[in-house]
């Protein structure tokens, strides 16, 4: 690489938004990092990624800088927080100053003056305080192991504003106390990144689970048997889920349609107690097994966020500005959590459904349903870049 190639160790590589509002993407040679000016251009806000795991055990740390420029502070001081909060509102709907958000967890430092003693600097604080120079200052948040992942509800194509939904958010702001609800602190004061808590899929997978019911029918004394099972617990969002089917038919009836659906079980906890299902995938296979008869058959199903992108109230994995995302993850919850502090829970299910006729041309008239429920846990993979813990 030449010179000038070496000297441009940031290289901006996207802008959107005005001035004082604007997310800056900028490339170094270690990773892509994310700025944020305020509209006095007084302090920028930069991170090196806006993803953060959860390991179970522990949380990646956040951890970025503060450029802060002292001029125009006016013996005001420069903070900075990181809060997960639940938002249970859209922005259109603060008509009378109130606010639909709801902090579940908040932490706050002092950056400028700076006071105490920091931990040491991770090696992306470094590289960036080599482009803020003697303005730079890091910051280092901790995240609680017992708080939720960023899950959102999807809003209708009409909807406007932020979703409904947990975030996080680092922002920076210049005030003369951290926390003062008497002291209006003014938006061009202010800068901030939303930011996402993830969870992937662990290592070790256990068996998947399987249903079964024998349903009797009047006028037969004989049932009708159903089982269905999948391979294994857990599947990653997009993958081809098999549903494997086994009937016995031992009446005169015949079966003459399989469904299969997907549901996702939303349950939200903090505002009130609400929960509610919404299905993601429904398929229907035109398969007849005749009285007295047998079958024995894999049916593959793939739910998608992108079959599903008209569905108002679809928990969908916390999205980050302009950026794509899948269906929520199952949430984890581990031994001893507060089930409460979750904000927003998700679960699925697979439904295989049997339509069951006597046949003849009133068959369908006296038609009736033999159903099983299959629990089923979606997530992401955890990519290779991400260390084991």
């Amino acid at each position: 690489m030449g010179g000038e190639g070496r000297s441009q160790t940031f290289r901006q590589k996207r802008e959107s938004g005005h001035r004082g509002d604007n997310l800056i993407q900028f490339t170094t040679d270690m990773a892509k990092v994310y700025k944020k000016t305020s509209g006095n251009e007084s302090i920028a806000l930069y991170l090196g990624k806006r993803d953060f795991v959860d390991h179970v055990e522990s949380v990646d740390i956040v951890d970025g800088v503060i450029k802060v420029d002292p001029t125009e502070l006016e013996g005001r001081k420069v903070w900075v927080y990181l809060a997960c909060a639940f938002r249970y509102g859209s922005d259109d709907l603060d008509v009378i100053g109130l606010s639909f958000r709801k902090d579940i967890w908040v932490q706050r430092m002092q950056i400028y003056p700076v006071v105490g003693t920091k931990p040491a600097n991770t090696p992306m604080q470094e590289a960036l305080l080599k482009k803020c120079g003697d303005q730079g200052h890091p910051f280092t948040f901790t995240i609680d192991t017992n708080l939720p992942c960023s899950v959102g509800l999807q809003p209708a194509p009409e909807d406007a504003g932020k979703s409904c939904g947990v975030d996080y958010e680092v922002k920076a702001y210049i005030a003369k106390e951290a926390d003062d609800p008497d002291e209006k602190i003014s938006k061009k004061d202010t800068c901030r990144l939303i930011i996402r808590k993830i969870q992937f899929a662990p290592g070790i997978v256990g068996a998947g689970p399987k249903a079964d019911i024998s349903k009797n029918f009047m006028m037969s004394d004989k049932p009708v048997h159903l089982e269905a099972s999948i391979e294994k617990e857990l599947y990653f969002h997009g993958d081809s889920i098999p549903v494997k089917v086994k009937i016995n038919n031992e009446t005169t009836k015949v079966v003459k349609k399989i469904k299969i659906t997907v549901d996702q079980t939303t349950e939200v906890l903090l505002y009130q107690s609400d929960k509610y299902s919404k299905t993601v995938l429904t398929e229907e296979f035109a398969e007849e097994v005749k009285g007295e008869s047998t079958m024995e058959k894999t049916f593959v199903v793939i739910p998608l966020l992108s079959n599903n992108k008209e569905k108002r109230g679809l928990a969908v994995d916390g999205r980050l500005k302009d950026e794509d995302t899948n269906l929520a993850s199952t949430t984890i919850i581990r031994p001893g959590m507060d089930k409460g502090m979750q904000g927003i829970m998700v679960s699925y299910k697979i439904k295989v459904n049997l339509l069951v006729s006597s046949g003849g041309l009133l068959g369908g008239l006296t038609a009736s349903d033999v159903g099983v429920e299959i629990p089923l846990i979606l997530m992401s993979p955890k990519p290779a870049d991400v260390p084991v813990e």
